[in-house]
C-alpha cells in the first residue's frame, strides 16, 4: 500500500515536472531530446531534494519539486537581450540555460542565509492562525490559474479526469464500505488510468486525425515527442549543460522569485503538518526547512532545471485527499522520481 500511495505521489508530482519544461525550453531554443533532458534532471533534482527534506529538513511528508513562482524570472532571462544574437537554437538553448543556473545559484544563497541563520524562525514565531490561513488558503488558490486553463485547453480528456477523480474519492467510499479505504485514497492512479486510456482510444481511432497542429498536441498521446528523444538511461549530472553564467539582472529577479517560493512553502509546510495530523510546526523547525530549500534551489542551479524548487502544493493537497501523511511514503515517491529519471 505505501508503494502504491508513493506511486501516486509520484503521478502528481510528474504532471508539473512534464508542465514547466514544456513551457520554457521551446522559448529556449531547444527541441525534444532538450526537453527530455531537462524534465529528467528536474525530476532527478526533486527527488533528491524531497529526501533532503524529509531526512534533515523539517521531516514532514513533503515534496519538494520544480515551482510556477520561478517560471516568471526564467521567461525574463529568456528574453534578455544579450542572447538575441545567437542564432543556432541548440547554442541558444544552453547559453540561456547557463544564465538560469548562475541565477539560481545566487538565489539560492537568500533562503540559505534566511533559514540557517534563523532569521525566518523570528518571522514566523509571530504567524497566527489568523495569519497562517490566508497564507495556506492563497497558496491552494494560486493553482487555480494552472489547473483550470489545462483544462479548457483540452476539455473532452480534462473534465472526464476531474469528474472521475471526483466520483472516486468522494462519492464511491460511501457507496461501497470496505474496511480499506481502496478508492478514495487511490483515486488519482484509477482516474488516469481510465482517462488515458479513453484519450489513447481516441488517438488511434483517429479522432483528430485533421485537426490543427496545437488541438493535435492537447489532445493525443503520441504528440509530446520525448520517448522518442530520450534514451533508455541518462544519469543527471551537475555542469551537464557547461559552468554557469552571472548577470546581476537576471540574479536578482531569480532572489524575488525565491523570496515568494519562501513564503509560499512556509504556507505549504503548516498545511502538510496539518494534514499529516503532525503537531505544529515550531518556528525553529519552519526555518530550517526553508534553509535546506535553498540547498534545493542550489542543487538546482548545479544541475540546470531551468527552474527552481518549492514544496509542491498539489501532493499537499494529495495529502488531505488520501488522509495518509506518512514521510515513507513520500521516501517511496522519491525513489521512484530518481528511479525514472534515469530509466
Amino acid at each position: 500500500e505505501a508503494i502504491l500511495l508513493g506511486f501516486q505521489h509520484y503521478l502528481v508530482m510528474l504532471g508539473t515536472t512534464v508542465i514547466i519544461p514544456t513551457i520554457l525550453v521551446p522559448q529556449m531554443g531547444g527541441g525534444n531530446d532538450e526537453k527530455a533532458r531537462v524534465i529528467q534532471t528536474l525530476l532527478f533534482v526533486a527527488g533528491l531534494n524531497t529526501l533532503l527534506q524529509t531526512l534533515f529538513g523539517t521531516r514532514l511528508p513533503a515534496i519538494i519539486g520544480g515551482s510556477y513562482t520561478f517560471v516568471v524570472p526564467t521567461i525574463s532571462i529568456i528574453l534578455a537581450g544579450r542572447y538575441n544574437d545567437i542564432v543556432d537554437p541548440h547554442e541558444k538553448f544552453k547559453r540561456i540555460m547557463r544564465g538560469t543556473q548562475g541565477a539560481l545559484i545566487v538565489a539560492s544563497t537568500l533562503q540559505i542565509i534566511i533559514g540557517f541563520s534563523g532569521l525566518w524562525r523570528n518571522v514566523t514565531r509571530y504567524l497566527s492562525p489568523l495569519s497562517a490561513a490566508p497564507l495556506v488558503a492563497l497558496a491552494g488558490f494560486g493553482l487555480y490559474e494552472f489547473g483550470f486553463p489545462g483544462v479548457a485547453k483540452c476539455i473532452e480528456i480534462g473534465l472526464p479526469q476531474l469528474i472521475f477523480l471526483i466520483v472516486f474519492s468522494q462519492y464511491i467510499p460511501h457507496v461501497i464500505r470496505s474496511e480499506k479505504p481502496v478508492f478514495d485514497r487511490f483515486a488519482v492512479i484509477f482516474s488516469v488510468a481510465i482517462v488515458w486510456l479513453y484519450a489513447y482510444l481516441l488517438t488511434v481511432g483517429g479522432a483528430y486525425k485533421n485537426a490543427a497542429p496545437k488541438t493535435q498536441s492537447h489532445y493525443r498521446v503520441d504528440r509530446s515527442g520525448l520517448v522518442s528523444a530520450a534514451p533508455w538511461i541518462r544519469i543527471p549530472y551537475p555542469f551537464q549543460w557547461g559552468a554557469p553564467t552571472f548577470d546581476a539582472g537576471e540574479a536578482f529577479a531569480m532572489m524575488a522569485a525565491s523570496f515568494v517560493a519562501l513564503v509560499e512553502s512556509t504556507g505549504a509546510f503548516i498545511a502538510v503538518s496539518r494534514y499529516a495530523s503532525a503537531t505544529q510546526v515550531p518556528p525553529s523547525i519552519l526555518s530550517r526547512g526553508i534553509g535546506w530549500q535553498g540547498v534545493g534551489i542550489l542543487l538546482d542551479g548545479l544541475f540546470g532545471t531551468a527552474n527552481g524548487s518549492s514544496v509542491s502544493v498539489e501532493n499537499a493537497g494529495l495529502l488531505a485527499l488520501t488522509r495518509v501523511g506518512s514521510r515513507r511514503v513520500v521516501q517511496i515517491s522519491a525513489g521512484f522520481m530518481i528511479f525514472f529519471s534515469i530509466l
